[in-house]
């Protein structure tokens, strides 16, 4: 019973992680049935839609900088909530365990929300630099 616990959660992550990827390829792949379909059939392909189909996520590029930032800045405020919570916690537990945790916690969220600061500030330059 007790393997149980880590197979659920670990299946859990996969078919997070999972679905949503399996789920785009499907889409991808049955818009690429119905174009062959339309040719076979003699149709005119737009040109607009055969770019965005062959194009992918390149248009999401420009808004990366911004996305990156405000990844950073919730990190950084996860981070923060997690200190206070676990200065503020301090009395609930005498033995003082949870206090650790939380600034383990907390000490892994900040670094991910610098380090997601640093890659903004870095797309920003590069992005300016391109203009």
């Amino acid at each position: 019973m007790e393997i149980l616990v880590p197979i659920a959660f670990f299946g859990f992550l996969g078919a997070v992680i999972l679905v949503p990827i399996w789920l785009r390829e499907r889409t991808k792949q049955s818009a690429h049935h119905l174009l062959s379909q339309a040719l076979e059939k003699g149709q005119t392909l737009d040109p607009a839609l055969m770019r965005q189909l062959t194009e992918g996520a390149r248009p999401q590029q420009q808004d990366r900088p911004r996305r990156t930032l405000g990844s950073g800045v919730v990190l950084l405020a996860l981070a923060g909530g997690f200190v206070a919570a676990s200065y503020l916690s301090g009395g609930f537990d005498p033995t003082g365990n949870a206090h650790n945790g939380m600034l383990t916690a907390a000490a892994i969220l900040g670094a991910l929300g610098a380090a997601f600061l640093v890659l903004a500030i870095v797309d920003y330059a590069t992005k300016k630099k391109d203009q």
